[in-house]
């Protein structure tokens, strides 16, 4: 037998997250430090390289071309998938074999960090809460009801009323003051789990 997880088992939350550390802070100024040392070297020996063959090209232009490559380079770094496994690594994950899937990703992680990090960030920007995390709980209660009763809250608004209870039903359409505890907001995704 598998074992269900609901929407409440996506969103509890067992412990307090870390608090940032000087190392995350440091690390992130030695890269900013090494980004702008290698422009500046990349820079200085393009500028070398132009005038030994002739050419005047401005210096704003050079320092920005070499950032937008830079820029470009990272952006594809970030976006390129993971190496293969070496030989006599682990073996290919995914349900064909074969070397070309050796970069499966885990579905269930990313819908969990699709709700994990909006949530963290309506944990001290409340308007956050309003704008991203609420529509996201509308939209999971119009496709239940248009799944199990089709229709939507929009298109027959008594019998949605009805169905949700007028603690969803207020929840969903009056935006809250302050973002809901990890216990209240469990609360209502089992409320719309009875849907």
């Amino acid at each position: 037998m598998s074992e269900r997880t609901g929407l409440d088992d996506l969103l509890s939350f067992e412990e307090e997250a870390a608090p940032r550390t000087g190392r995350e802070r440091d690390g992130r100024a030695r890269a900013l430090l090494r980004t702008v040392a290698v422009a500046a070297a990349v820079t200085a020996v393009v500028l070398a390289v132009l005038r030994a063959v002739g050419l005047q090209v401005s210096v704003p232009i050079v320092v920005a071309g070499v950032l937008a490559v830079l820029t470009v380079r990272r952006i594809t770094a970030a976006l390129s998938p993971p190496p293969p496994p070496r030989a006599g690594g682990r073996a290919p994950a995914g349900e064909e074999p074969g070397y070309w899937n050796w970069g499966s990703r885990d579905a269930l992680r990313a819908a969990i960090n699709g709700w994990e990090v909006p949530l963290d960030w309506s944990a001290t920007r409340p308007e956050r809460f309003t704008k991203v995390v609420l529509p996201r709980l509308a939209e999971l209660a119009d496709e239940r009801l248009r799944q199990r009763h089709g229709f939507t809250r929009e298109s027959d608004p008594a019998r949605a009323r009805a169905l949700l209870g007028d603690r969803l039903w207020v929840f969903l359409n009056t935006p809250p003051g302050r973002t809901p505890s990890p216990r209240d907001l469990a609360a209502i995704v089992a409320e719309l789990e009875k849907i």
